[in-house]
Parts: C-alpha cells; structure tokens; sequence
C-alpha cells in the first residue's frame, strides 16, 4: 500500500518555523541531501497546506516548484479547487482525498505540512511514517510541527542517522493496533 510519510525539519523543542514562518535556521548537509533525493524517489506525490505553500512561495521569492516530477496537492479552505501556478489546490476532507489517490497505482505520498494539515492526517490516523530532520536548536516560541487535538499515535523508531553540523534523521513507522483509542 503506498504510505503517507510525514517529513519535516523541526527543532529540538519541536518548531517548524519561528513565529513569523522563517526557516533562517535551517541548513542543509552534503548526507541530508543525499538522503533527501533518495526519499523524494520512493514517492511520486507531494502535499501541503496552503500556509505551507505561501512560506515556501515567500521563502523563494518565486512560485512554487515542485523537488520531483510529482503532483503537488495543496489542502485549502480558502482557494477554490482546480490547478494553477503547478499546484493542484484541494478543499477534500484528507479522508476522501487520500481514498481517491490510494486507489491509484503508484509509490509513496509525502505530507509536507503544516502543522494544521498534520493535525487532520493524524485525527484521522491517515499518516503511516514519521520522517525528521532535527536541528541542534531550540527557538523558545515557532510554528509547531503538531498543535494540539488530535489523540494518541504510537510509532516505532525504525531508523536515526546522524549528519554533520550536528543535526539527526529520525524515522518512524506508526503502529497500529486492533485496540482503538479515544
């Protein structure tokens, strides 16, 4: 079954950005780029929110492209359906949406974020790994990666590597139970 593999860069207390959406902290490694063209080869679907979008749009100065040769969904409450600017915006629950892209034969799909988007994926336990980059800082106050509401996930730890300047790659598989949780 083609997994949804959450992937993010976070900091140790937890954050996705600071407060204003920068990601000024972040740097990327020789190895954390190696990794990160093998990940972006395992999956041939990409989806975000649309905050996520705009810091991206901001961060670049320029409009969005895509890191591989995949659809990119953007999950929006406020843009109407439909492609444009090399997205596909989407107001489906993630429920249907993943429904209709699961039926289709493919690799993985990789949840880019937000924290929000997350949060719904995981209320409706639709994320199946846990991908991190972690840097060596703490922010003290940011954009984190899961705001609260959602309820209890277990994952597993089934890789951590270790990359100059300090930082580690985690990755999780989430298990699941015949148990359910409230």
């Amino acid at each position: 079954m083609r997994k949804v593999i959450l992937g993010a860069a976070i900091t140790l207390d937890g954050y996705l950005a600071r407060p204003d959406g920068s990601l000024d902290y972040l740097h990327m490694t020789k190895e954390g780029s190696a990794d990160m063209a093998r990940f972006f080869a395992s999956v041939d679907t990409i989806l975000f929110g649309r905050k996520t979008l705009d810091a991206v749009v901001a961060m670049t100065g320029r409009s969005y492209e895509s890191p591989v040769k995949a659809p990119t969904y953007v999950f929006s409450r406020t843009q109407p359906p439909g492609e444009r600017d090399g997205v596909i915006f989407t107001n489906q629950s993630p429920v249907a949406w993943l429904r209709k892209i699961r039926a289709r034969p493919g690799k993985h799909i990789c949840h880019m974020g937000g924290g929000e988007l997350a949060r719904s994926f995981l209320e409706a336990d639709l994320i199946d790994e846990l991908s991190f980059s972690v840097v060596p800082i703490l922010l003290g106050a940011g954009l984190p990666l899961f705001p609260a509401g959602f309820p209890q996930r277990d994952f597993t730890l089934v890789e951590n590597k270790t990359y100059s300047k300090n930082q580690i790659a985690l990755t999780y598989r989430r298990v699941r139970s015949n148990r359910k949780r409230k």
